[in-house]
């Protein structure tokens, strides 16, 4: 009788051990199991982000600017001394006679002065020394956002936060003032007014963003002159036309803050970029031949817009980026602040919206910007 008790107790002891070993088996397997599903998750999470394949026929195309010739005539012409006054051009210069504005606060209005006169012969000293400048500079260079705190010079770090604030009209549909102001950086579009309309688009401004054609005519407008938002609010401003270096030169020697033209690599960049998604939306969503896009789009012509390369500038310089007032409605206004109704023919809006939708979604998709720039997160306010 004891011994099959021992038998029992035995074949019991067994079954237990087994069962303990059995348990220990599974949780560690478990555990195992649970970790290495943690790890697999973990490890694709980078490899979420699509990989991108780029057309390289559009950017072979996207690489060719044909207004190149054109820029490269006119600076030559104008470092020679000869200044462009005919065509589709409005230029600083008519019937030899140039505008030299008086550089003191109380007085707005220019003064008539005979291009051969000594005057304008330092003038043109300094606007010779800022064209070369400029066009040495004036070749691809991808790698360029990652200098542009360096070569904007209107911080000397980046901004923790910026707002760039277009001018749609789609701003009056929405009260984002205060919103906009609680960025530590605004940026401003083509001297866009801001009295008025508090409400809907903020009263402050770190910096103006403009193309030279709107310094053009404040240059030669009284009341405006050159400081739109006051001299001590940095302007920002890429070239249109190389004879607009004459109001550069002119109105930097009045402006107590910052008045900078953009690097002209950083303009090439923007130039391709666009083009690209211009060529690529003509493509694959209109559905037409790519011999067509350059007459659709006057080639020759074609350009991005202010709004665009400020957005861009954004990148380089700011830990966040916000965007308000870029989009459309039929029921607004194009500019907020005026009555304009129609595009720029000029622009590829639709193409560039492409563009802001991948910043947002997916920035890998964006073309001839190197691997190493990291991009910051960016929302769009409609």
């Amino acid at each position: 009788m004891k011994r099959r008790v021992r038998s029992l107790f035995g074949m019991l002891l067994l079954i237990v051990v087994a069962a303990i070993l059995s348990c220990r088996v599974a949780i560690r397997r478990g555990f195992n199991s649970f970790q290495l599903q943690n790890d697999v998750g973990l490890s694709w999470r980078p490899a979420k982000e699509e990989a991108v394949v780029f057309n390289e026929t559009l950017l072979k195309l996207a690489a060719v600017d044909l207004g190149e010739v054109h820029w490269k005539q006119e600076t030559e012409q104008m470092m020679e001394g000869s200044f462009p006054s005919h065509g589709r051009k409005r230029t600083y210069l008519s019937s030899g006679r140039v505008r030299i504005h008086d550089v003191q606060p109380r007085s707005l209005r220019g003064l008539p002065v005979n291009i051969r006169s000594p005057q304008f012969y330092r003038l043109w000293l300094d606007v010779r020394k800022n064209l070369h400048g400029w066009w040495r500079n004036k070749r691809f260079q991808p790698d360029i956002m990652s200098d542009l705190v360096n070569l904007v010079r209107v911080t000397e770090r980046k901004y923790t936060s910026c707002a760039v604030v277009g001018n749609s009209g789609i701003l009056l549909e929405s009260e984002n003032g205060e919103l906009i102001d609680s960025h530590e950086a605004v940026i401003r579009l083509n001297n866009a007014r801001t009295s008025g309309f508090e409400r809907h688009v903020g009263s402050k401004t770190t910096f103006s963003f403009i193309n030279s054609n709107v310094l053009h005519l404040c240059a030669r407008r009284d009341g405006c002159f050159c400081h739109p938002y006051g001299v001590t609010v940095p302007i920002v401003m890429y070239i249109c036309q190389p004879i607009h270096f004459f109001d550069y030169t002119l109105c930097n020697s009045s402006h107590k803050a910052p008045l900078v033209v953009t690097d002209p690599r950083f303009d090439l960049l923007c130039t391709r970029i666009v083009k690209y998604y211009s060529l690529k939306r003509f493509v694959e969503k209109e559905k037409k031949p790519l011999e067509g896009w350059g007459s659709a789009h006057d080639e020759t012509f074609f350009h991005y817009s202010s709004g665009m390369q400020a957005v861009t500038l954004a990148l380089g310089i700011c830990d966040k980026v916000s965007v308000f007032g870029y989009g459309k409605s039929d029921s607004a206004k194009h500019h907020y602040h005026t009555n304009q109704k129609a595009e720029l023919h000029l622009h590829d809006y639709e193409a560039e919206y492409d563009l802001y939708h991948d910043l947002v979604n997916r920035p890998q998709a964006i073309p001839f910007i190197t691997d190493k720039f990291n991009f910051p997160p960016v929302v769009i306010y409609q």
